[in-house]
């Protein structure tokens, strides 16, 4: 981050996401992040494909959500097991709403840990899944409890989401 009185001034993207969170919630849609996986995030490895996981950030499937200005902090449950979840906000390549694939991509973060070995990258302008990085249920359902998971343990599909429940991240210019 830049210092103040800095001619760059400080980063857009906590704002952006902050702005794209409240748009989500106020239009009643569900806000997803795409994140870049290194050592300096935590979130439940076992979900975690080819470098990226998607995190559900919406109030009812997170609890204690913070969007600072450094870090993503909340606590969420993963197949029944509460979880504290740390994400750089730097580390955030996309936030989108589940419903109609509406959002913003980001650049990838910079820096010898940005790619780990062997992974591809993120897919951030092809989020064409509402499951997870391939994985049922790694969208956090509700903090409170297993409410709203099929007895899979994945996210119960919306019927209101077109296609089936399989949005796509669309460019707004």
């Amino acid at each position: 981050m830049s210092a103040p009185g800095d001619p760059q001034g400080t980063s857009t993207r906590p704002y952006l996401l902050r702005a794209l969170h409240d748009w989500c919630t106020d239009n009643g849609f569900t806000p997803y992040i795409a994140v870049h996986v290194d050592s300096g995030v935590q979130v439940p490895q076992e979900y975690v494909k080819n470098g990226e996981i998607v995190l559900n950030i919406g109030f009812e499937a997170t609890s204690g959500l913070q969007l600072g200005n450094e870090f993503i902090e909340f606590k969420a449950r993963f197949g029944g097991l509460a979880r504290e979840i740390v994400v750089p906000v730097d580390h955030v390549v996309a936030i989108y709403a589940r419903e109609n694939g509406q959002g913003m991509a980001f650049p990838m973060p910079s820096g010898p840990a940005a790619v780990p070995e062997g992974a591809g990258g993120p897919r951030a302008l092809r989020l064409a899944s509402s499951e997870p990085a391939g994985e049922p249920g790694a969208a956090p359902s509700g903090a409170a409890g297993d409410a709203g998971e099929r007895d899979d343990g994945g996210p119960d599909p919306d019927p209101a989401a077109p296609g089936g429940g399989r949005p796509a991240l669309k460019r707004v210019k």
